[in-house]
C-alpha cells in the first residue's frame, strides 16, 4: 500500500508524539460546500450518491481540496446497515430519513437478515476501494456505522424523533426483544466495519448519536454494552498497521471513564463537557477527539480563532488530541469560517506539542 504523507491523524489516534494537533470534522463532506450540492444534484438523490462509488470518492475528497484536512471520512450514511435489512428507507425532504416498516415486534426481528458487507452494502466496500485509491496516500480514510442503539432508534421508531416513544417503550416493555435487536445490530456492524477495514478503511468511528438520551443504566445495557462487543469483534490491524477505534457517543461526556474501558483508541466528545475533565474523567487510557461547538463557525474568523484556542488550552499539553466539531458542521456554515477554523488548530496547536516530533 501507498505510505501515508500525513498520518499525524493516527499517530495522534495513538498518542503518539506529532507537531500540530490533527484536525478533521464530522460531516465535513456535505451540504455547506456548493460542489457538492452539485454533485448531488448530478446523482439524483441522497442514496444514489451513496450507492456510485465514483461520485461518493468525489464528494469525500472535494473538502480535502479546499481545507488542508488531517482525515477524510468515507461519504456514507449510518443508516446503510438497516436498509439493507429491507426495511425501506427513504429520505423526504424536511422530514429526513423514514423506514417504510419499522421493527415493532420480536417476529420483525427475527426476520431481519445480518447484511453480507460484499453483498447487499458491497456499495460501500467499493466507495472504500475507489476513494482509498484516489486519496494515494494524502491523509488516512476513515470508516464509520452508527451503533447498535443509534441504529435500532431509528428502525423501530421508524425515523427521527424527540420523544424516543417506541424505542424506550420496547426497551421498558419488551427488553428481551430489543436486546435481541441489538445483538443483531451489533454482529451486523462487526461485520460492516470489518468489510470497511478489509477494503482499506485505516480507522473506524462508532456513531452512537442517541446514546446521550438515556439514564446512566440504561445506557450501560442498551448502549455501551453493545459497543463492546463489536469493539472486541473488530480488525485491529491491517497493512501492518494498527486500525485505531474511536467511540463517539453525543451527550456521554458524564460517562468517559466507562468509555475508556472497552479497548477504544479514542473517545469523541462534545461541546457539553470541557476537554480538561473529560481528559480527567478517561484518564491516560485513550486518545479524545473534539470538541468544538459548530455553531462556533457561524461567527467570524477571530471569534473562531480564540475558540481554537480555548479548546486547545482545555486539553493542554501532551499527545492524544485530534480536534473535531462537537458533532457535524451545519448546512449553512460559510466555508470561508472552515478555512480560519482548519489554519487556526493548525498555526495556534504547535506550541502544545513537541517541536522534535
Amino acid at each position: 500500500m501507498t505510505k501515508l504523507q500525513n498520518d499525524r491523524f493516527l499517530r495522534a489516534l495513538m498518542r503518539q508524539p506529532v507537531d500540530v494537533t490533527p484536525v478533521w470534522m464530522m460531516r465535513q463532506a456535505g451540504r455547506y460546500l456548493p460542489e457538492y450540492r452539485a454533485t448531488r444534484a448530478k446523482a439524483g438523490s441522497f442514496m444514489d450518491l451513496c450507492r456510485n462509488a465514483e461520485l461518493a470518492c468525489e464528494v469525500t475528497i472535494q473538502p480535502l481540496e479546499r481545507f488542508p484536512l488531517d482525515a477524510a471520512i468515507l461519504f456514507s450514511d449510518i443508516l446503510t446497515i438497516p436498509d439493507a435489512m429491507g426495511l425501506g428507507l427513504t429520505f423526504n425532504t424536511g422530514h429526513g430519513p423514514q423506514f417504510e416498516r419499522p421493527v415493532r415486534s420480536a417476529a420483525d426481528v427475527k426476520n431481519l437478515p445480518i447484511p453480507d458487507p460484499e453483498g447487499e452494502l458491497q456499495y460501500v466496500m467499493n466507495a472504500v476501494r475507489t476513494i482509498r485509491k484516489e486519496l494515494d496516500g494524502r491523509v488516512p480514510l476513515i470508516g464509520f456505522s452508527g451503533s447498535p442503539w443509534t441504529l435500532a432508534t431509528y428502525m423501530v421508531e421508524g425515523g427521527g424523533t424527540k420523544e424516543y416513544g417506541h424505542i424506550k417503550g420496547m426497551m421498558f416493555d419488551q427488553p428481551e426483544t430489543l436486546h435481541q435487536l441489538l445483538d443483531k445490530l451489533a454482529q451486523s456492524v462487526t461485520t460492516y466495519l470489518n468489510g470497511q477495514i478489509a477494503a482499506g478503511a485505516q480507522a473506524v468511528q462508532i456513531f452512537d448519536t442517541w446514546g446521550g438520551v438515556l439514564t446512566p443504566r440504561d445506557y450501560q445495557e442498551f448502549s455501551l454494552r453493545y459497543m463492546q462487543q463489536i469493539i472486541d469483534g473488530l480488525t485491529r490491524e491491517a497493512d501492518g498497521h494498527t486500525v485505531p477505534i474511536i467511540l463517539f457517543t453525543k451527550g456521554g461526556g458524564r460517562w468517559l471513564d466507562k468509555m475508556a474501558s472497552t479497548g477504544a483508541d479514542c473517545l469523541g466528545v462534545d461541546w457539553t463537557i470541557d476537554l480538561s475533565d473529560a481528559r480527567k474523567l478517561a484518564g491516560d487510557k485513550v486518545a479524545l477527539q473534539g470538541n468544538m461547538d459548530p455553531c462556533i463557525l457561524y461567527s467570524n474568523p477571530e471569534r473562531i480563532r480564540e475558540e481554537v484556542a480555548s479548546v486547545l488550552a482545555s486539553y493542554g499539553k501532551g499527545e492524544g488530541h485530534v480536534f473535531n466539531l462537537g458533532h457535524g458542521i451545519h448546512p449553512t456554515i460559510d466555508p470561508e469560517n472552515v478555512a480560519a477554523f482548519i489554519e487556526a488548530v493548525h498555526e495556534l496547536s504547535a506550541p502544545y506539542h513537541n517541536s522534535q516530533a
